[in-house]
């Protein structure tokens, strides 16, 4: 029996319809840009596996970090205790972060971080005694999938079993190019309205939406009127932090800075989940009291384990080598050729790039449902070529791994440009 045949017997995928969906592809191994199922077959791995593997599969340095952890201290709880990796990772944060972040919160995933952040936010008033119990998100927006991040979500089949389950959260339009300013009154209004305890923002590229991009100008603004009403602002770079955008976290680009900063995905390198959210002093201030139940009572088992805060370091020590710079830089430079390139055909509405992310968006001849029949046919087209792409609807995106070759990039570009040909 293969291991796709064993997969049927016993597993429940994410986002996965599976009386209609094909049999999942096995996987027996990685290395570098490259995965190899059971039955031999190579693919190019263009979006780091969900945008988690930015160094390369089975990449050695981090894996010694691991083992070398491994062997010393596994884990241990991290409430009432504490230990040297988890330490090293926060004063190594510190370092790069924007300089008004002070503390951090470990968690397990992305989601995970967001629901930590959205959390915070709405106790940050309720310990001032001030009611504010509305959360301010983009349209379109993707946080995760545990609740209160699902919330924060605006795709909505992804959210309507759920609806009259959620906390409020009312959304404003993405400041895109030529729609900045009704973003920006709109904002105004939400907070006229209701009593608004955070704003939780995609900077710069909304993932899940398509890599729908706007402009950090836009965002300060939107920020700066957060500010002006005590309302916090919390960055989710659990896709766009450590290098996607071109820069540490796309935060950079962007004059304003936020109360709390989500982190996952490419944190550990793509090797053990863990998450972490950053906070200004102001913020944890608001917990630091005499009375035990203005405290954050908010925990995971794994907070804090001491091996994925080996990935960690590990990971952002090899950000910030002089290759992983210039990989960044070369992958950004091709993107833009290709965009110059494919930008003109005539069955291409937009093409757009922002660091390593590229993503261009095909013209249909009907709507495009985020899982429809464009996107399927181009999911297979693209397998079938032995390149992992996983579409959006219509927009079809690339992520590579900081260390793809130039070469596989130039395979990546053909076979998009085949499918365009194909649809």
């Amino acid at each position: 029996m293969t291991l796709t045949e064993k997969d049927s017997q016993y597993l429940w995928h994410p986002y996965t319809q599976h009386k209609t969906a094909q049999a999942p592809i096995a996987i027996s191994r990685g290395e570098g840009a490259l995965l190899w199922d059971e039955n031999g077959k190579e693919y190019i791995d263009a979006i780091a596996s969900w945008w988690v593997n930015p160094f390369g599969h089975s990449n050695r340095f981090i894996a010694d970090a691991i083992y070398k952890q491994l062997t010393t201290l596994e884990h241990v709880l991290f409430g009432g205790f504490t230990h040297e990796p988890a330490i090293k990772v926060a004063e190594k944060l510190m370092e790069i972060l924007p300089k008004n972040q002070q503390k951090i919160f470990f968690s397990d995933n992305g989601s995970t971080a967001v629901e930590v952040a959205i959390k915070v936010a709405l106790q940050f008033f309720f310990n001032k005694k001030e009611k504010r119990t509305t959360i301010i998100a983009f349209e379109n927006a993707f946080h995760g999938d545990t609740f209160a991040a699902m919330a924060a979500s605006g795709i909505s089949f992804y959210t309507q079993a759920f609806q009259g389950m959620f906390i409020d959260v009312v959304r404003i339009p993405v400041p895109v190019k030529g729609q900045e300013q009704e973003s920006f009154d709109a904002l105004r209004a939400v907070i006229e309205k209701h009593d608004c305890a955070g704003f939780i923002f995609e900077p710069l590229v909304q993932g899940a939406a398509g890599m729908v991009m706007y402009e950090p100008e836009a965002l300060a603004k939107l920020m700066q009127i957060c500010k002006e009403n005590n309302v916090l602002t919390i960055a989710d770079e659990v896709m766009t932090g450590f290098g996607k955008t071109g820069k540490t976290f796309a935060m950079d680009y962007v004059t304003e800075v936020p109360d709390m900063i989500c982190l996952s995905k490419a944190l550990t390198g793509g090797t053990i989940p863990m998450a972490i959210t950053t906070f200004t002093q102001e913020v944890f201030d608001a917990f630091y009291d005499d009375d035990i139940n203005k405290a954050l009572f908010h925990g995971h088992t794994f907070t804090a384990n001491p091996t994925g805060c080996a990935a960690a370091l590990a990971s952002i020590e090899l950000l910030h080598t002089e290759e992983m710079q210039a990989n960044i830089e070369r992958i950004h430079k091709s993107h833009l050729d290709f965009q110059k390139k494919i930008e003109k055909h005539s069955k291409v509405i937009t093409a757009r790039t922002l660091g390593v992310i590229f993503a261009v968006e095909i013209k249909s001849d009907s709507e495009e449902s985020y899982y429809g029949s464009m996107r399927t046919k181009l999911y297979n087209f693209f397998i079938d070529k032995g390149v992992v792409l996983r579409p959006v609807g219509n927009i079809v995106y690339i992520l590579p791994p900081y260390i793809m070759s130039d070469e596989q990039l130039q395979k990546v570009y053909k076979t998009i440009e085949d499918a365009i040909e194909m649809v």
